[in-house]
């Protein structure tokens, strides 16, 4: 007579949509993502307050609710997306990148001003920026696009690619927003090198890009000033900056205390662009070093991850969504301690924005659906 089946067994043969989710996902980046989200929260509640009250809102804790709106929408887009398979996942960033564009050629007519650019549309009570949700939809269909040439070589695939490319930068350049489009172009040509990017395509990208780069300098005010004051401090307003070393500098080992810091009164972007400041002036050096640690360990097992799969869409796109995340990060955290100039770029997760955290869990759960099943095979799970 046969033994009765265990518990794993049944767990086994059951082959839901659910379940097989479940064994499939990538908990060790899942975790990375609710925990930087968590960070996020407790940001908000360091920093919201004294921004509520500096803008001019009667309720102190505007941000801080609104933080935690944003933190439950990025969940549920995040667990969302990481359920596609990799066809699906294309699918949906097709849709998202044609609507996406859309919306930033109506933002141009008919979108509001802030801060010198023209990016948000307003939707009820809330303010969307479609560029953030464009950036990982076209390298997932870049991803996808490029792989085709494998199957089919005499195909334009990688000129299409190159002009969804180009479309989407012509765009953010109008509205204008440059640090965007410099994050874009790099998460591109990861993209393109993992797909194989001919040295000839190489040379043509680092060209156009030094010669862009000049173009811009050259008919952008506030990019040519950017620039100067980096490099010739005492001679322009760099009031942002100062504070940021300020606080940083102040935060020491262990920080001042949770709501003790003191530069976020007078830090214009505290809660957003500079929230990595208010953290150390806070929480400390300690704080800081968890936090790029949680960073650097998502990307690296991303990358992990991406490298095992044999799908050439699927390896290339997951790469590229990676680094777009990870260069996020970076690109924030070093405008926070002056090491590149200021690019007016948020911290994933962790500052305060809902474009940002849509735009954010759009990008993880995309890659969490491309790498799905990579994640349990490091732990011998499948052979």
């Amino acid at each position: 007579m046969s033994p009765a089946p265990t518990a794993l067994q049944f767990a086994r043969s059951d082959t839901s949509w659910l379940t097989e989710w479940r064994r499939t996902i990538d908990w060790g980046l899942m975790g990375g993502a609710f925990f930087l989200i968590g960070i996020g929260l407790l940001m908000s509640l360091a920093a919201g307050p004294t921004a509520a009250i500096r803008i001019g809102y009667d309720n102190e804790y505007y941000f801080i609710i609104r933080q935690a709106m944003f933190a439950v929408a990025a969940a549920v887009i995040l667990v969302s997306m990481s359920l596609l398979d990799q066809t699906w996942a294309r699918r949906v960033a097709a849709v998202i990148f044609f609507v996406s564009l859309a919306l930033m050629v109506w933002i141009l007519v008919f979108g509001y001003e802030a801060k010198g650019a023209q990016r948000w549309i307003r939707i009820g009570g809330f303010s969307l920026q479609p560029s953030e949700m464009v950036k990982p939809a076209l390298i997932v269909l870049s991803g996808w696009l490029l792989a085709q040439r494998e199957a089919y070589p005499s195909g334009p695939w990688a000129v299409i690619a190159f002009l969804f490319y180009a479309v989407t930068l012509g765009l953010l350049l109008l509205q204008p927003d440059v640090g965007q489009s410099a994050l874009l172009t790099a998460a591109f040509v990861i993209t393109f090198f993992i797909s194989g990017l001919p040295w000839r395509w190489a040379a043509a990208f680092a060209g156009g890009g030094a010669a862009l780069s000049g173009l811009l300098y050259a008919l952008l005010p506030h990019v040519r000033s950017r620039v100067n004051s980096f490099f010739n401090p005492t001679q322009y307003d760099t009031y942002q900056i100062d504070k940021a070393a300020e606080a940083i500098g102040r935060g020491g080992l262990f920080g001042v205390g949770p709501g003790e810091g003191l530069v976020k009164a007078s830090l214009p972007d505290a809660h957003t662009d500079f929230i990595f400041s208010v953290m150390v002036e806070e929480f400390g050096l300690v704080a800081a070093i968890v936090l790029l640690a949680a960073f650097s360990l998502m990307v690296l097992r991303g990358f992990r991850a991406a490298a095992r799969l044999d799908d050439g869409y699927a390896r290339a796109a997951a790469a590229g969504l990676f680094a777009l995340f990870g260069l996020q990060a970076a690109i924030n955290i070093a405008v926070n301690v002056a090491l590149i100039p200021p690019k007016g770029m948020t911290l994933p997760f962790v500052s305060y924005g809902g474009s940002s955290m849509i735009g954010t869990a759009l990008t993880l759960g995309l890659a969490l659906a491309l790498v799905r099943g990579q994640g349990t095979r490091t732990r011998g799970r499948y052979g």
